[in-house]
């Protein structure tokens, strides 16, 4: 522990309930290029350095994870590094470090914000690939939700062609669209599956799936992901899951991030550099080898999905 005077830290007794992480470390002089390496997986962890000593992230699960591997490599490195579970800082409130982690969180969003805002005519997709993956990095160490947030999904919304939300036509649009039977072709694959989740969430409560290779045998259905002029499909680079999401302005973030992991497994064109939803398709396409009937496939997709939306934050 660190002596008493100004920045003690007191540690929990219950070190379950301890809401903070703290790793201290040190690295023998000769090893220049491990402590850049070390301070480079901090960074990227989001760590808050304290003016006095130490490294700080909220007691959570996967950070004490990463913590632990930090440890282990530093360890490795001939270094020393303890990994303390604290209650409080005495000159720091928790408020306070709060809004520190929140304070630097908004510094990115800022210099990403401006990057979005540079040349935006002229902007490749490679580029805006890799911008949208540095907004991801970003998300993933935004712990306690900054508001700069919202506004670089605006931004991205507006990239991808998302329009400012209506909702006297959203509303109009969505009524037109209750209670009716929507059909899909057989064998549901990644974007029919989460498609259908999105439509019975976000659209259609009451929604009833069907079947079909054909389109005509089902007419007063309403087709998506068919091969087929009507209904809703692939529009220009955009699976049916993004064009559900802009057709119905649906804009919640959680959404965004599963429209962004379908596109790249439906397409597989990494445009948006994500890799989850292959894992998903796989999943599927293993019940469908096992002969899996269509209704049972699209119910358990539909519950995958639904799981992926409550894990994101």
């Amino acid at each position: 522990m660190a002596p008493k005077g100004r920045g003690q830290i007191r540690e929990q007794s219950s070190a379950a309930d301890a809401p903070w992480l703290l790793l201290m470390f040190s690295l023998p002089a000769n090893q220049a290029s491990r402590r850049v390496e070390v301070w480079r997986k901090l960074k990227q962890y989001g760590v808050l350095p304290l003016p006095s000593s130490g490294y700080l992230l909220p007691n959570t699960a996967a950070n004490h994870e990463r913590f632990e591997w930090l440890t282990a490599a530093i360890r490795k490195y001939k270094g020393q590094a303890s990994v303390l579970k604290v209650n409080e800082i005495d000159d720091q409130p928790s408020a306070q470090l709060r809004q520190m982690f929140v304070e630097a969180r908004s510094r990115d969003y800022e210099q990403l914000m401006r990057e979005l805002r540079k040349k935006t005519s002229k902007r490749t997709s490679g580029e805006l690939s890799r911008l949208r993956r540095r907004f991801q990095q970003i998300v993933a160490i935004d712990f306690f939700n900054s508001p700069m947030r919202s506004r670089v999904e605006g931004l991205f919304n507006t990239a991808d062609g998302l329009a400012p939300e209506s909702s006297a036509s959203t509303a109009k649009k969505r009524k037109e669209y209750l209670n009716r039977t929507w059909l899909t072709r057989p064998r549901p694959g990644i974007d029919r599956v989460s498609s259908a989740w999105l439509i019975r969430k976000f659209i259609d409560a009451n929604a009833r799936f069907a079947f079909a290779d054909d389109p005509r045998k089902l007419t007063n259905a309403v087709p998506f992901d068919m091969f087929h002029a009507s209904g809703f499909g692939h529009r220009g680079d955009d699976c049916t899951f993004e064009t559900l999401r802009k057709e119905f302005g649906i804009r919640d973030p959680k959404v965004a991030v599963i429209a962004q992991m379908i596109h790249d497994a439906d397409l597989e064109d990494e445009k948006y550099g994500r890799s989850e939803g292959f894992g998903l398709d796989r999943v599927l396409i293993g019940w469908a080898h096992e002969g899996t009937a269509d209704e049972e496939l699209l119910r358990r997709g539909m519950e995958m999905i639904e799981g992926l939306y409550q894990s994101l934050t």
